[in-house]
């Protein structure tokens, strides 16, 4: 690849990066192929690292907040799964009232898949989050297991 090339490749990442990376990344370059492929790879990581910077060394660390940590689908959707199962069994209950029945019907099994879905979503939240952030984890597995607690109250006092 030719040095001005490579050159212009390695002022595509952050400061920060070019001072830690830049000399070895641009020497890495030049012993590599100038094909489409390469620059187009190298532009877009480039890309990638200005949106979601290198965690680790002197680069700046986003702090991990209680708050980043819900907006992730792997944390919202055993809440969201438990809501919509108590409100399946609490919809239910208004409209036909405690109904002990042989068969269970559509509304307990629904609420089964709902209850039981949700234990890879929190096996998979927990092994990613837990050695990340452990007191925020906690935080969000504790509302996670208040919601799957709530959704499972109606069924325990009622004895659906």
């Amino acid at each position: 690849m030719r040095r001005a090339i490579a050159h212009l490749l390695t002022r595509l990442y952050l400061r920060q990066w070019r001072k830690r990376y830049g000399a070895e990344f641009e020497a890495l370059l030049l012993t590599s192929q100038s094909d489409l492929r390469t620059i187009a790879n190298v532009a877009w990581c480039a890309i990638h690292e200005r949106l979601v910077p290198t965690i680790g060394g002197t680069m700046t660390q986003p702090a991990i907040t209680l708050r980043t940590i819900l907006k992730k689908p792997s944390a919202l959707l055993p809440i969201a799964m438990s809501l919509t199962a108590l409100a399946m069994v609490l919809g239910d209950v208004a409209l036909d009232g405690v109904v002990r029945e042989t068969d269970e019907g559509a509304v307990a099994h629904l609420w089964q898949i709902l209850m039981a879905g949700q234990l890879p979503v929190l096996a998979f939240f927990m092994c990613k989050w837990l050695p990340r952030a452990p007191r925020r984890t906690l935080y969000v597995l504790a509302m996670q297991t208040g919601a799957a607690l709530a959704s499972m109250a109606p069924v325990f006092f009622l004895g659906l």
